[in-house]
């Protein structure tokens, strides 16, 4: 005979749901309003897209946690009488308490987050291990065993930043950003939550991933959130994770090293190995430890051979430094990033194919401000009194208000942003420095008077309006492809307009 009633195991289940859904994407919300049902806080529904800090709003998760540790207490005085509840009770049982354990400890992880301190135990581990043993210490064999805290333990630590840093590297309240939260989520943990808790955590190395998109678009905020947030092994014996999760994060910017050095910066060498090698040297393969991550900036700037070199890293894990010929093992995991027309490139032979066809076991395309500001206006204001408040502190909502008014009064609502949020920031230290911000020319900046003037005119040759027009399009599309897509041409066409000189009559 059950144990639940009808509605609490239809209550329980829905928990489940909302424990193992992506946060980011729409059906967790749904989730909790099939929870709740008429306590469900339409004001509060949709926090993905609120803005400010999400985290301390959202009521819903408080509601159905009070809900369910009410459920659970009962369920608990049954196990703790020796009476049995069914395989299926069991299994809702226990990933319910593994949902409170989280929402319990969330406040603490992040505190640790903001603060890192990894020298420091986490001493809150024993308390976590007194309600491991509360809940789950009864002579059942399907409920984890004791062994399993630490790893739990771990997982919570990993979801919490994740969470954490997502957030912090994707702001706004568009659909789009949304939508790139919930693919940087599905990067780091997979679809299936539970897959990953039971094995793929150790395997999210052997995935390398690519993200692609224009200049300026967050491209390494989305790096640095994936390789903040990878899982690591906790010890219960010293309290202390494997690693410091913020020193495990290796930028290189591919593009801003010489070629010649751009190999030793990965593969580091021995002494001798080259003129001016005076010590050996370890290059950033061998310092990243297996809990780490490389990021390979301008990925698209990189030389075929030394492509070459990169692709057996990732198809062996070994690689060799230059000057020696022993192997060195490489179990860090690798995320890539480019601006680049990839698919154009390796046309033109300068991105070899089977390079690209390691790297694109998982793709994340970062998009424009400006599609951002397309589907969403109010993702520019987001952005500008998150930028002021970061850069004036507690002027920031003053500085906000110049910005708004300058970009409103000079720059125009459909100015398309082509250095995208980089753009942006420069925009707000300009204004909030000198009360005025000019764009730099070039192909992709907006229409400037004269431009207007000539236009109206009627002084445009028809060479110099499909410059004008090319160039416009490319600042929102981001890409020659996709800007040739939209105008129904050859991308060597785009580009022949865009990178022309303008002339101006």
């Amino acid at each position: 005979m059950a144990f639940l009633k009808p509605e609490e195991q239809k209550f329980l289940e829905v928990v489940v749901k909302i424990s193992y859904a992506n946060p980011f994407l729409s059906e967790r919300i749904d989730h909790e309003r099939e929870a709740l049902g008429a306590e469900f806080d339409e004001s509060r529904a949709d926090w993905n897209l609120l803005g400010d800090d999400p985290e301390t709003q959202q009521v819903n998760t408080r509601k159905i946690a009070e809900k369910a540790y009410a459920i659970i207490a009962r369920m608990q005085r049954q196990l703790r009488k020796g009476l049995n509840l069914s395989g299926k009770e069991l299994k809702l049982y226990e990933e319910t308490v593994l949902f409170l354990l989280y929402y319990y400890y969330a406040q603490r992880f992040k505190d640790r987050i903001v603060s890192p301190q990894n020298d420091l135990p986490y001493d809150f581990f024993t308390e976590f291990s007194h309600y491991w043993r509360h809940f789950f210490n009864y002579p059942v064999d399907r409920l984890p065993r004791q062994q399993e805290a630490a790893h739990i333990f771990a997982c919570i630590f990993q979801v919490r930043r994740a969470f954490y840093y997502i957030f912090r590297a994707i702001i706004g309240r568009s659909q789009v950003a949304a939508r790139l939260r919930a693919m940087v989520w599905m990067s780091i943990f997979t679809h299936d939550m539970r897959r990953f808790r039971r094995s793929f955590y150790e395997r999210m190395a052997d995935f390398t991933t690519l993200i692609i998109g224009p200049t300026g678009s967050g491209k390494e905020l989305v790096a640095r959130a994936i390789g903040l947030s990878r899982y690591i092994p906790f010890d219960p014996k010293s309290r202390t994770f494997a690693e410091d999760f913020s020193e495990t994060f290796l930028p290189i910017n591919l593009s801003a090293l010489p070629s010649t050095l751009v190999e030793s910066e990965l593969f580091g060498h021995r002494r001798g190995a080259f003129t001016g090698a005076l010590e050996d040297r370890k290059g950033w393969l061998e310092v990243c430890p297996p809990v780490g991550t490389v990021f390979l900036d301008e990925i698209g700037e990189l030389d075929p051979f030394i492509q070459v070199k990169l692709l057996r890293v990732i198809q062996t894990r070994t690689f060799q430094p230059l000057g020696s010929t022993r192997p060195r093992g490489f179990k860090g995991k690798i995320v890539a990033a480019t601006h680049r027309d990839v698919h154009q490139a390796m046309e033109q032979g300068k991105f070899r194919k089977d390079f690209y066809y390691r790297l694109c076991s998982d793709i994340i395309t970062t998009p424009s401000l400006h599609q951002q500001i397309t589907e969403s206006p109010e993702v520019l204001w987001d952005l500008v009194g998150y930028l002021s408040q970061r850069e004036a502190g507690p002027e920031g909502q003053m500085v906000a208000v110049e910005v708004h008014n300058w970009i409103r009064d000079h720059l125009g609502l459909d100015y398309p942003w082509p250095g995208n949020i980089r753009e942006l920031e420069q925009c707000v230290r300009n204004v909030m420095l000198r009360r005025e911000y000019h764009p730099a020319g070039g192909p992709a900046a907006g229409l400037d008077e004269r431009q207007l003037s000539a236009f109206r005119r009627g002084a445009l040759s028809l060479d110099a309006l499909c410059r004008l027009y090319c160039s416009r399009v490319y600042a929102v599309a981001g890409t020659y492809l996709e800007t040739a897509r939209r105008l129904k041409i050859d991308r060597r066409t785009v580009k022949k307009y865009v990178e022309a000189p303008k002339e101006i009559s």
